[in-house]
């Protein structure tokens, strides 16, 4: 993995879906690519395990018991030690247009659908980590996500506008 070549810590990735075979699979498989995963059951569990541990990314179910991926989002959201956490949704709700955009205004930084590979979700948590680390560092980004301006057409070409 780049993080270790470089001398930098393994990053630990929360995964929080109520579905024990999803979760035990896109745990394996990133601690195969030298993540450190933690794994959480449900909302709830995702809200203590987050402020408790401060992961660097988490990987959000939207439908879990108990306390529901959005809601464990605004949680996390709402508190000033976990607000910066970025959140990727996998979800099986690809049969409504308007999630995906709702799921950007409720903080997630990225949607996608399942049936998700494995290695799919992986391209994403290098993607995701790669800006967090830059935007925590400091460094300038060329183009930031408005979310106020998240339009019913979503994505980046439709309804999002970067400045």
């Amino acid at each position: 993995m780049l993080e270790q070549a470089r001398g930098l810590p393994r990053p630990l990735i929360l995964m929080a879906d109520d579905d024990r075979d999803t979760r035990d699979m896109y745990g394996l498989y990133l601690s195969t690519l030298g993540y450190k995963v933690a794994l959480a059951k449900d909302g709830r569990e995702a809200v203590t395990k987050a402020r408790a541990l401060r992961p660097d990314l988490v990987v959000m179910d939207l439908d879990m018991p108990d306390v529901d991926g959005w809601s464990a989002m605004r949680q996390l959201q709402g508190d000033a030690d976990t607000t910066a956490i970025p959140i990727i949704v996998v979800t099986g709700h690809n049969f409504k247009a308007y999630l995906k955009p709702a799921a950007i205004v409720a903080g997630a930084v990225s949607y996608l659908m399942k049936p998700c590979l494995p290695e799919q979700l992986a391209r994403e948590v290098i993607a995701r980590l790669a800006v967090h680390r830059a935007r925590t560092a400091g460094v300038p980004s060329p183009m930031r996500l408005n979310r106020a301006t998240v339009g019913p057409g979503g994505g980046r070409r439709k309804g999002l506008r970067w400045r």
